[in-house]
Formats: structure tokens, sequence, C-alpha cells
């Protein structure tokens, strides 16, 4: 039996089957990007760019991590994506499905856990599991035991893991951090504070800021986002263990040339074009994201992605391991929790 992250993902795919075109040109001077949401302001400063200077235009899809994939797999026949980008374990699936062909693009400049070994996807934005906290949770220094503390019952919520990016990474570290065991023993126990399953990380931030929750889980880059354009009232931090030690996991945007992309060559020079030490300069202003070469310095002080990470330890999984055990993972997490 298949985990439901991936009967979610063939149904999704049923469902962006039936939408329309991506819009724009088409034709040999283009490429059409399938992209997991939240870098669309980012990327319209950056496609312009691009468009500028080579005359390509491009064409780009925003959809959820999985739906993008759920795309690619329907259009295997067709294909009409390019350039793939998602979250991690999805570009992993992708790959291992065959939707992904080696980009022929020279990965070198980018860290070798931000890339695959085959050369079939790379990073290009890296993000990061976070929590956020309404000033009314009084949160200090805060511990992952402090989420337990029956206060918080009714008012904390996470995204659910196997539906929702950001919620698997949040099971992924947990086990990384207690082991697999006691990852389960300390799900089963915040269930009690827990309001319930949320498919949507995104969908949690509204509710934090206006004090309906106090503590969610979410990402770097979408958290950040929302305080710089919705001015929303939380802060943005990431829980230590019993030792004090602060732990997240990397969550990248990862790209990947389609197999069978119609235009190949175009997408090849749009992977290029974003992991060039011009456009990773703008990583960490603009898109609030940090830069995936070593060489660019991401910019510093309050609001930042580096603020946010200062003196916190930096997990890159193996996300095909977690791809492999993830069906069982999901099966003792639904069986501890009761959902």
């Amino acid at each position: 039996m298949r985990a439901l992250v991936w009967a979610s993902v063939l149904m999704l795919a049923v469902a962006v089957s039936g939408c329309g075109g991506t819009g724009g040109a088409t034709g040999p001077r283009s490429v059409t990007v399938y992209s997991a949401d939240g870098l669309g302001q980012w990327y319209k400063a950056r496609f312009g760019e691009f468009t500028h200077n080579t005359g390509i235009s491009v064409n780009l899809v925003e959809a959820g991590s999985a739906e993008v994939v759920s795309r690619v797999a329907k259009e295997k026949a067709n294909p009409q994506a390019d350039l793939l980008v998602t979250l991690p374990p999805f570009i992993q699936k992708a790959a291992g499905s065959g939707l992904l062909v080696g980009a022929g693009v020279d990965f070198s400049a980018v860290a070798e856990n931000n890339r695959d070994k085959d050369g079939r996807y790379v990073a290009v934005v890296d993000n990061y599991l976070t929590f956020i906290a309404n000033p009314a949770a009084a949160l200090r220094d805060a511990r992952w035991d402090d989420f337990l503390d029956p206060r918080f019952k009714g008012k904390l919520q996470y995204s659910t893991p196997g539906q929702a990016g950001d919620g698997t990474a949040m099971l992924v570290l947990l086990q990384h951090l207690m082991g697999d065991q006691g990852a389960l023993d300390y799900l089963g126990k915040l269930q009690r504070n827990n309001v319930g399953p949320s498919s949507s990380t995104g969908k949690l931030q509204p509710k934090v800021s206006n004090a309906e929750l106090w503590v969610a889980n979410g990402d770097v880059q979408m958290n950040l986002a929302s305080i710089r354009e919705d001015h929303s009232n939380f802060s943005v931090f990431i829980p230590a263990t019993t030792d004090s030690v602060r732990s997240t996991v990397s969550l990248p945007y990862v790209a990947g040339v389609t197999n069978g992309a119609p235009h190949v060559e175009n997408a090849k020079q749009l992977l290029n074009y974003l992991l060039s030490v011009p456009v990773q300069q703008t990583v960490s202003r603009e898109a609030l994201g940090m830069p995936v070469r070593p060489d660019v310095k991401p910019e510093a002080g309050p609001n930042t992605p580096a603020k946010v990470l200062e003196g916190v330890n930096i997990w890159h999984p193996d996300w095909d391991q977690v791809v492999d055990t993830l069906d069982a993972s999901l099966i003792a997490y639904q069986k501890a929790t009761g959902s």
C-alpha cells in the first residue's frame, strides 16, 4: 500500500490535468516553468530580466509542491513543462519516476548537499523549517517541550505530515532529533494540544497573526514574506531540544529539466541564469530565502533568513532515504496521533 502522500499526488494530477494552458508565447523562443508556489514575486523580476537579456519568454505555472509534479507526470506522453521546480521529497520522487533528465548544466558552484549526484536536479533557493508565535504565546528561548504545556491546548496547530511539505519536514526533523519512536511519542503527547489536521501550512499564518492560534509551523521564506507583505503579527523562531541546541531541516526549492522538454536548451539557459552570481545575490533580499552558492553571502539584519538561522544547526537529509521510508513513517504517525 502506497502512503497517502503519493495517493493524494495522483488525485491532484487528475485535478490539475484539466487546467488551461500556461499563457504567453509557447514558440521556440520560450520556456515553460512548473513551480511550487512561494517565489512568485522573485520570479517576476528574474524572469523579466532573463527575457530582456535573451529574448526568451518565460511561461510560469505555480501550484502546490505535489501538484506540479503530478501535472508533469500526467503530461508525460505530451510534455508541456521544460523546467520543474518543487520541494523535497517531491523532486526526488519526480527523478525516481523518470520525469527528469540529466540537465547538462554545471552545478559545481552549488554545495554537494544541494544537488543531485546524477545531475538531474539542483537547488535554486534554499529554505528551512521554522515556527511562528503570536506575542500572546509569551515564548522565550522556546524548546520543543514547551509546546506540550497545557496552556497551548487549542492554540497550537501544525500542517499534517504527508499532506503538506512543511508538516512532512517537521516529522522528518523530529525523527532525526529524537529517533523514530521518540518522535512518535512526542507527537502523541502533542496531539492533546493540536487543533487538528491542516493540509496547508500557509493557512496557519493569519490564524497566528490574529491570535486564533498562538503557535504553528512554517518555513523561513513563507513566514518572512508574510511579515513583509502582510504585516503579520508573529515572530519566527526555531525551537531547541532539551540541551538548548536549535536545529532545522533544509527545504530548498529544487529545479530540474523535464524528460522530453519541448525547449530543453532554453530550460538549461534559464537554469544557468538562476544559479548565476547576480541572481543568487538577490535571493536573501527579494526571495527571503538563502542563496545556494557558497560564494554568495546572504544579507544580514532583522527579519532576514540569516538572522532567523543565526546559531542554528542546518540538517540536510538524505531525501532519497526519506522517500523510501515515508510510507511506514506516515502509517506510524497516524497510529501514534489517532489521526
